[in-house]
């Protein structure tokens, strides 16, 4: 069997598809190490699974907002009892699966074809948390209507298309003072676990409390009262203890012993215990809500096309109120934080980033791929996509190329016909991996700057900060404010006192400055700028370069290229270098 998939894998790296992801073994300059064809397959397995919760949890918290259905009930203005209402929202719901299905699989495959980058994209948790409860508000009692709410996420993703055209958006990724962006990676990991410990997608361990921020839950979602689980109920959940022993220990053991495919087996047997009916960890109880779940499981295969909103944006902006500004304003700079944070640091966990340039392989690719995917996700009716945390499970599984988000794009694709089974995977059965996907990421945590404390506590608040507030941006954002309020002070005292005021670890900063190699416009600005007709695609490098193990090529993994010195000559002028930026602090 080990001999019959190498055969697959060196098949597949000698040929043009190995040599257009770089994969191991296809002779590519710049091939990945240890990226192989069926390693790739499985990781864009592990990361949709992984992620498929988002096809029915999206759809859930976007039918909140009411969509395109108007509450005509003026005795009741949330027609918590009308009937008519009630069907309509059945019908979003189901547009909203699709469409859900539908833009992941999209961008995802894009993303993975073009920019040959292992992260697939959704429409983001949290984002559309904020798009339904603040902006259109519960059944549409918020400042901005649906259809309003709706353009301002299209006009924002072709914002985001210029943005990442001018490089603005590397720029930020690489700018980033780089403890931050480490610690962003951990605070990642946390929100993950968080997630993970949730009801909406997770175990149910934990829940909001009203005495303390969070409390210990682990009841049955009936016995909740208040949103608290009652004491005398606490850890009595067996789908919470189902989720635990067999999606939780029983995954970490194979990972322990390396066994491949660990992530998709905890999830599938915790899925497949859940689904029959009478037993007490079933995902379709005897409510008239489980009823209707299983009804729509038992379809199997069935296409349901977007009805109630497709392209549904209203482009009267005549008599609106500043709201609509606000929301257009905050779903810019929270997806910009979100979106880029997350692409970084998933690459970063990838093993993708230019330690020399802070930046990754295909960046300006895979924001124009974000970007496009806001746009075309708002005409599905849906809140702004994402890059997705939950590509950690794929990258944890070995995936390093496109080929694992093409493959998860593909799996959303067939999903959209098979929505009843893949939107009955029940969220204690991604709630352990998404923890344990955490733990994983928490190990950049020992390469964070520790010994300055400017470094150092930015970082924590950062990664403190992203899990607590359940948001990647505001995360970010303290922690960028915190470094340049301490960094900038300690600066300001220095210079004033005529070098006499000095902070005593100042030798353990990280240096730190925003003219960063590579400058400000994305390489393929460039190479249209030197007249290269074919811009689109790297320079190549020349047949005559032999590889090095010297470090002075600057990030090429040992490229000597020839014209650069060599030897202490190249060692000498790269230690000038690292001087240099010193001190442009």
């Amino acid at each position: 069997m080990v001999g019959f998939t190498r055969k697959i894998n060196d098949a597949v790296a000698k040929s043009i598809v190995g040599r257009r992801f770089r994969l191991d073994g296809s002779g590519h300059a710049k091939s990945r190490e240890n990226a192989r064809f069926l390693t790739e397959i499985r990781a864009g397995f592990a990361t949709f699974f992984a992620m498929a919760y988002i096809i029915s949890v999206n759809a859930t918290i976007l039918t909140d907002s009411g969509g395109t259905c108007v509450c005509t009930d003026a005795s009741d203005l949330t027609c918590a009892d009308n009937l008519e209402y009630k069907l309509c929202l059945g019908v979003i719901h189901r547009d909203f699966i699709t469409g859900t299905a539908a833009i992941a699989a999209l961008t995802s495959f894009c993303m993975g074809l073009f920019a040959n980058m292992p992260i697939a994209l959704a429409p983001g948790m949290g984002l559309n948390a904020y798009f339904t409860y603040t902006v259109v508000g519960f059944g549409g009692s918020g400042p901005v209507s649906y259809q309003l709410a709706l353009t301002a996420v299209f006009v924002e993703g072709f914002v985001f298309v210029g943005l990442s055209l001018l490089g603005l958006r590397q720029w930020l990724a690489r700018v980033i003072p780089a403890s931050i962006k480490l610690a962003s990676g951990v605070g990642i990991g946390l929100y993950l676990t968080i997630i993970g410990l949730t009801y909406s997608a997770g175990i149910g361990a934990i829940t909001g409390a009203t005495s303390t921020p969070l409390e210990l839950a682990g009841c049955l979602v009936e016995d909740i009262i208040d949103g608290v689980c009652p004491g005398s109920t606490k850890m009595r959940s067996p789908m919470m203890w189902l989720g635990i022993f067999c999606g939780g220990f029983v995954t970490a053991i194979l990972l322990a012993y390396k066994v491949k495919g660990a992530i998709i087996a905890g999830i599938l047997l915790v899925s497949i215990l859940s689904w029959p009916r009478p037993t007490s960890v079933t995902y379709f109880p005897y409510t008239p809500v489980g009823n209707d779940n299983f009804d729509f499981f038992k379809k199997v295969v069935t296409f349901h096309g977007i009805q109630n909103t497709l392209a549904v944006q209203d482009w009267n902006l005549s008599g609106v109120s500043g709201q609509f500004g606000l929301a257009f304003i905050t779903f810019l700079y929270v997806d910009i934080l979100d979106c880029t944070g997350t692409l970084y640091s998933m690459a970063h966990f990838a093993g993708a980033i230019d330690e020399e340039t802070q930046d990754f392989e295909g960046s300006a690719v895979a924001y124009l791929v974000d970007a496009l995917g806001i746009s075309i996700g708002s005409l599905f009716g849906l809140s702004p996509v994402t890059a997705f945390i939950e590509s950690g499970a794929g990258i944890s599984e070995g995936g390093k190329t496109g080929l694992t988000a093409m493959t998860t794009g593909l799996c959303f694709f067939i999903s959209i016909f098979f929505a009843p089974i893949f939107a009955s995977i029940p969220p204690w059965a991604t709630g352990c991996t998404l923890i344990i996907v955490g733990s994983m990421m928490a190990k950049a945590a020992k390469d964070i700057n520790w010994r300055y404390f400017g470094d150092a506590l930015p970082a924590f608040i950062t990664l403190a900060v992203m899990p607590f507030t359940y948001s990647i941006a505001y995360g970010l954002i303290a922690g960028i404010v915190s470094y340049m309020i301490i960094n900038t002070t300690t600066w300001v005292l220095e210079v004033v006192s005529g070098g006499r005021i000095v902070v005593p670890d100042k030798e353990f900063k990280e240096p730190w400055t925003w003219k960063v190699k590579g400058g400000l416009l994305p390489a393929w600005v460039v190479r249209a700028g030197r007249g290269k007709k074919d811009f689109r695609h790297e320079d190549q490098i020349p047949a005559e370069v032999q590889r090095s193990e010297s470090a002075s090529t600057g990030g090429l993994s040992g490229v000597k290229v020839p014209g650069l010195r060599s030897g202490s000559d190249a060692e000498a002028k790269s230690e000038d270098e690292e001087n240099g930026a010193r001190k442009l602090d």
